[in-house]
């Protein structure tokens, strides 16, 4: 069984086996996505609406205001601690245990959202040696002008020695609420919208040492997806299948428990990894050496162990697992939302697999064989017809991952944002929420696809 659910959050990241909402076993996750708000008619579904804004280039990383960090160039230009702002003591709510750092910050500019926003996440990319870690702030601006708190949007080191990487509860304004790694308006009803926002980045390392974080990528998430009970269909698009590999989450049962019960909660560090190993990611053998010999695919385990975090209790905090891919050579990582199966069909053609949010009941995405409320699949190609081709690590076994899903009943438990339980309640639908990971230096036809999807 799973761990209860999460009414905290905001949007379904984890899945573990669990009693269904049709009563049958299969993966289920947190509390979903967004508050109900109103109920639009099933035929008059408004366009969805996300902006992507990140920082990733040498002139970007110059464009900030810096206290204490400098911008370096390069191949892979980035953001790195140069000389302290101060010291700070850092108590460790999970450890107890409390230590002083050196940190310094970088401010990005404001960012006015292409349309203002319900729910904002940011994600990052960066390399930090052990003695390091960051934290990441965002701060919104109501479209009334006056502005959220700081809010923390992750505590994180790519290791656990320092400080266990985490989000942080209990961040609200009365207006608007942090839920793990999501910001979001309390009543989307009202009106009520984030008009920009400005990110800030905080480096930290142990005082008195040449350590450094380097920032490569740090980028925020807006959108304001219209409730929805059903979307348009998309006329399907070419045909391509990726040979992405397979892995079943089933097979690590009962495998360390203290990361998010065991691997029947592994949706999302499962597929992760296979979606870094489709892009040539590998783990040494002395980075494997903690896991059990006996245990197959000890690189899932792996994943679990540096995509948990400790607050949240769970290893489907996205940004955590898009931070996790990047701390692979030449692997970039966002988190995004995308707008209907052409978004994932260019995707495809490009050779770029993506990792997708969806919850539903066994009734309603044939050839599943259980519900969820929440589980990710890593979507590697479509058939002739336009069916899904997802590796679907809720399988017994390796083999078994590879499924083919109907392209009508798969587009709409992924996209819609409101559904019905089996008890005809109505719940949350995750609205188009994908992991996206890629090359650092993609080809053109990549960029190109990226762009038309709002990535960059």
């Amino acid at each position: 069984m799973s761990r209860a659910e999460q009414p905290s959050r905001r949007i379904v990241l984890a899945a573990a086996v669990a009693v269904a909402a049709t009563g049958g076993a299969g993966p289920a996750a947190a509390a979903g996505k967004r508050a109900d708000a109103g109920n639009p008619a099933e035929d008059e579904v408004p366009p969805r609406t996300v902006d992507n804004r990140a920082w990733t280039s040498h002139a970007d990383w110059r464009g900030g205001t810096a206290r204490g960090t400098r911008a370096v160039a390069g191949a892979r230009p980035g953001l790195v601690l140069a000389t302290p702002a101060g010291t700070t003591d850092y108590t460790d709510p999970h450890t107890g245990r409390t230590a002083r750092w050196e940190y310094a910050t970088w401010t990005s500019p404001v960012h006015r959202f292409a349309v203002p926003a319900t729910e904002v996440i940011a994600s990052w990319n960066a390399h930090t040696p052990d003695g390091t870690w960051i934290q990441v702030d965002l701060r919104g601006t109501y479209q009334d002008g006056t502005a959220t708190p700081w809010y923390v949007m992750g505590r994180w080191a790519a290791g656990d020695r320092d400080i266990r990487r985490t989000s942080v509860d209990g961040q609200r304004d009365g207006r608007s609420t942090v839920g793990t790694d999501t910001l979001a308006i309390d009543d989307p009803a009202s009106g009520l919208r984030l008009a920009s926002f400005r990110l800030r980045l905080t480096l930290y390392r142990r005082p008195g040492t040449a350590l450094t974080p380097v920032l490569w990528r740090a980028g925020v998430m807006g959108s304001d997806v219209p409730d929805r009970f059903t979307v348009a269909a998309s006329v399907p698009g070419a045909a391509r299948e990726l040979t992405v590999p397979r892995y079943s989450q089933e097979t690590h049962v009962g495998q360390y428990p203290e990361y998010d019960g065991g691997g029947e909660a592994w949706c999302s560090p499962t597929s992760a990894q296979m979606i870094i190993e489709y892009w040539g990611g590998r783990l040494s053998r002395e980075q494997l050496a903690w896991v059990d010999p006996a245990y197959a695919d000890p690189q899932i385990c792996h994943a679990a162990r540096y995509t948990y975090d400790y607050q949240y209790q769970g290893c489907g905090n996205w940004p955590f697992s898009a931070a996790y891919a990047a701390t692979f050579d030449d692997i970039r990582a966002v988190v995004t939302r995308l707008g209907s199966l052409t978004d994932l069909e260019r995707l495809i053609a490009a050779g770029i697999p993506a990792m997708t949010s969806q919850s539903f009941r066994e009734e309603e995405l044939t050839g599943a064989g259980y519900g969820t409320a929440g589980h990710l699949m890593t979507v590697i190609g479509f058939t002739a017809g336009g069916d899904v081709i997802a590796n679907d690590p809720y399988a017994p076994t390796n083999e078994a991952v590879r499924r083919v899903y109907r392209r009508r009943e798969w587009e709409n438990i992924w996209l819609r944002t409101k559904r019905y339980d089996a008890a005809g309640k109505v719940v949350s639908g995750t609205g188009g929420v994908c992991y996206l990971f890629f090359p650092a230096l993609p080809t053109a036809r990549q960029r190109a696809a990226l762009a038309e999807v709002g990535v960059r």
